[in-house]
């Protein structure tokens, strides 16, 4: 089916197997609308229809109900360029989804294992605990959605050819045999960028407060399983002993926590002494013109996520110098140069601030043309990036 070229209800049926009947109910209750009709009750499917019907054929399969489908599909639109953000964002939940089944089964053969021996509350009450932490799947896809629309931007128009990731890896310092912990390891990303690079002697303990995050961590890395260890753990209360560590990893996380010197107090615990921290954070100049380019149309629309004010660059030092000594901030010198207005929108309405709930509609159409305007008189749009690590060493 190319571009341009129309088919048929039954033509589609045919093709994909969906069945005629299913194909009528989603046009019925508005899930897949054909982009034209023809005479009487016929109906001609275009690519696009094709693949908004993939993509709800996946998130089925994922466990959504149509209603949730439709409300992320509608939230979350294919722009035309973005199957390939639409098919990594499916990837990354179908893999949470699997991640989360292994951990059901690992859960559930622990309790087989103990069963007649008079020892098997303690598994048995972990096994309910495994089965009731089941994860919003419709919000897991709708993030990873927007994840991946932020990560699209990055990828396609930094300056920098190196990569944060690969950036970072090469300042850690570290001995051969080293004990590595990570709080707010996120999906694993960071490893698995510099999985051809980590030495046979580290062991790497991951953790996050999400549950979710941290098996898409194991899924993603588990074939590495003599080198990681994935716990969920909440930064405010580690469940390490004291000392136990040479390094941790704090990566864009201590602005998210509840109570950062609580945080940061339990990084200097279980680190050993003269142990390292790397936290890396932005400046409250990161997309700036990001910011300004949304006010230029409306001066209440908001874009950027105001948690970066909490725990930046220019304030990290002052949340550390208690429990960490020679610190230290190195800059990841880096732009964006961004020349097309599209992949542009998507990431200002995948924040969490208001442009995503304002931008909809006629209103969104005119802010098109306005950032076309804009792009069309400077030729590029230059934004600031100020990714950054601040390092430092475990006060005795």
């Amino acid at each position: 089916m190319a571009t341009g070229e129309y088919i048929t209800t039954g033509e589609l049926a045919k093709r994909t197997g969906v069945t005629l009947r299913t194909l009528r109910y989603y046009d019925q209750i508005g899930l897949l609308t054909p982009q034209e009709h023809l005479s009487g009750a016929a109906r001609k499917y275009a690519i696009r229809d094709l693949e908004r019907l993939q993509r709800i054929q996946t998130l089925k399969y994922v466990g959504l109900s149509l209603e949730e489908i439709k409300d992320n599909l509608d939230r979350e639109p294919l722009s035309e360029d973005g199957m390939q953000r639409s098919l990594e964002a499916q990837l990354d939940v179908l893999q949470k989804k699997i991640a989360h089944a292994e951990h059901l089964v690992q859960a559930i053969r622990k309790s087989l294992r103990t069963l007649g021996n008079g020892t098997g509350w303690a598994h048995l009450e972990e096994l309910i605990r495994a089965v009731q932490v089941e994860e919003n799947w419709s919000e897991q896809y709708r993030t990873s959605t927007r994840l991946q629309t932020r990560i699209h931007l990055y990828d396609k128009f930094s300056a920098n050819p190196l990569g944060w990731h690969r950036w970072l890896f090469d300042r850690l310092e570290l001995p051969p045999n080293a004990r590595i912990l990570e709080v707010g390891c996120g999906d694993g990303t960071f490893w698995l960028r510099n999985a051809d690079r980590i030495p046979e002697g580290w062991r790497v303990t991951l953790t996050d407060l999400s549950n979710g995050m941290v098996e898409a961590a194991r899924s993603r890395l588990g074939h590495e399983s003599s080198r990681f260890v994935f716990l969920p753990a909440d930064a405010h209360r580690l469940p390490f002993h004291e000392e136990q560590f040479d390094l941790i990893l704090a990566c864009n996380m201590l602005y998210h926590v509840a109570e950062i010197p609580v945080a940061v107090a339990e990084l200097h615990r279980v680190l050993k002494p003269g142990g390292m921290l790397f936290a890396s954070t932005m400046s409250t100049r990161h997309l700036r013109e990001l910011e300004d380019l949304a006010a230029s149309f409306d001066p209440d629309l908001r874009v950027l996520d105001t948690a970066i004010f909490r725990f930046h660059l220019d304030n990290g030092l002052a949340y550390l110098s208690p429990h960490f000594t020679d610190l230290r901030v190195l800059q990841y010198q880096d732009e964006l140069l961004v020349n097309e207005a599209e992949p542009l929108i998507e990431y200002m309405v995948s924040t969490p601030m208001n442009a995503r709930e304002k931008l909809v509609g006629p209103l969104m159409e005119r802010f098109r043309d306005h950032v076309g305007d804009q792009l069309k008189q400077a030729g590029v749009i230059r934004m600031t990036k100020e990714n950054g690590m601040i390092i430092g060493r475990k006060r005795p």
